[in-house]
């Protein structure tokens, strides 16, 4: 479960991916370079990806260790690998 200041960080974070993602709209719309395009499209993915790794630590942090202590290891990390293989795709 996040922390509120940790949901907080995650909120303002979105928020640049959102600006980042208007600003890439804007820019198609201006017709710039193609590549400079590009280039902010994987600036937002990566930056989503960072929200993401933030929320898989934090469930690691706390869901998954619940989940172990509860004997449901396994599933628990099954789970987990099955989102980073995901992620990584």
């Amino acid at each position: 479960m996040l922390k509120d200041k940790e949901k907080a960080d995650l909120k303002l974070r979105l928020k640049k991916v959102a600006g980042q993602i208007n600003g890439i709209d804007k820019m198609l719309d201006e017709g710039r370079y193609c590549i400079d395009v590009v280039q902010q499209i994987l600036a937002a993915r990566a930056a989503l990806n960072r929200v993401s790794l933030i929320i898989l630590e934090s469930h690691a942090k706390s869901c998954v260790v619940t989940a172990i202590k509860e004997n449901r290891a396994e599933e628990s990390i099954e789970e987990l690998m099955d989102v980073f293989k995901q992620l990584t795709k």
